[in-house]
């Protein structure tokens, strides 16, 4: 498994919402979900998102915007809307604590099927997913992105995607679940148009996946964590000499070779030590550690608390 596919394991859509309403400005529309990723999918209209932090992001017909929202935000026609009369609208896929405002246009984790598509000058029609997350693998992925990216998409996408969303929810069995796989599709797709966007300035983890010499011993390590990797044993699975192989993939990865692989067998360990089911030895075999002794003491050095200290932290 690449990187990028590991870290989106733990992160996953649920409740995906399709809009489609015609709004006469000026209008906002809330969204209300605090979760880790919301996708904004912006297929017809536009308009500017307004962040908790007064930070503003313009949005056109095509653009899909990735947001991390710990905290509610809004998509405005302008952003004046804000502070003068309005028509409010409120969308969420999933409110912890149900909150629905008592004036607003609500839809909580339910799907609102789009109609026919009409054209209608001055519409908005939007595709929203929102992502639940499940343990802390997603958040190396999340400490990568920053608070707002868009990427923008061919007119075409666009229509196939509010197509096959109004087809989606047409039969009602696995109509919920079928929406959610297409958001989960539409996430991944977003990430990798940005991520490749980015070249240079893309995590060391997805760069290093394109190179011939480091890839190879990246698939290697996350396909066998718990394997007793060497710096030769991984020049190895990249076909070349140990001296080449460790100066290339420092260059690339911005550390050793032995020092990522602890760091990601870290990474897999805090994920297995937030089941209970599991005991510390055998997260220490699984994550490529002969000992729980040893697999304590350098989760220790590297996380500042023991996997025991980790676990109940986490209880």
């Amino acid at each position: 498994m690449d990187p990028l596919s590991s870290l989106l394991s733990g992160i996953r859509a649920e409740g995906s919402v399709v809009a489609h309403a015609v709004l006469r400005p000026p209008w906002t529309i809330r969204f209300a979900d605090r979760a880790p990723l919301i996708m904004v999918t912006v297929l017809r209209g536009g308009g500017t998102l307004v962040l908790a932090d007064g930070s503003r992001t313009s949005l056109i017909a095509g653009d899909t915007a990735l947001v991390q929202a710990g905290e509610p935000f809004y998509l405005a026609n302008t952003p004046a809307a804000l502070d003068h009369p309005h028509e409010r609208y409120e969308l969420s896929c999933f409110v912890p604590d149900g909150f629905c405002s008592t004036d607003t246009c609500c839809a909580t984790a339910e799907l609102i099927v789009t109609p026919a598509i009409t054209g209608v000058p001055g519409e908005t029609s939007l595709l929203v997913g929102a992502y639940r997350a499940s343990g802390r693998r997603h958040e190396r992925l999340l400490r990568a992105l920053p608070p707002v990216m868009v990427v923008h998409e061919e007119p075409d996408m666009c229509l196939w995607l509010e197509r096959s969303a109004a087809d989606a929810v047409r039969l009602s069995a696995g109509s919920q679940a079928l929406m959610d796989r297409l958001l989960d599709w539409a996430l991944v797709c977003t990430l990798r148009s940005w991520l490749a966007e980015q070249q240079h300035c893309a995590p060391a983890w997805y760069r290093g996946m394109a190179d011939p010499i480091v890839g190879p011993a990246l698939t290697a390590i996350h396909d066998r964590p718990f394997h007793r990797w060497t710096v030769a044993s991984l020049a190895t699975e990249a076909a070349v000499s140990r001296a080449l192989f460790a100066r290339r993939f420092t260059e690339v990865m911005g550390e050793p070779p032995l020092a990522y692989l602890t760091e990601w067998r870290m990474a897999e360990a805090e994920e297995l030590l937030a089941d209970p089911a599991r005991s510390v030895a055998q997260v220490a075999t699984t994550v490529g550690y002969s000992d729980a002794f040893g697999f304590s003491a350098a989760f220790k050095r590297l996380r500042g608390t023991s996997p025991t200290e980790f676990r109940a932290a986490l209880a």
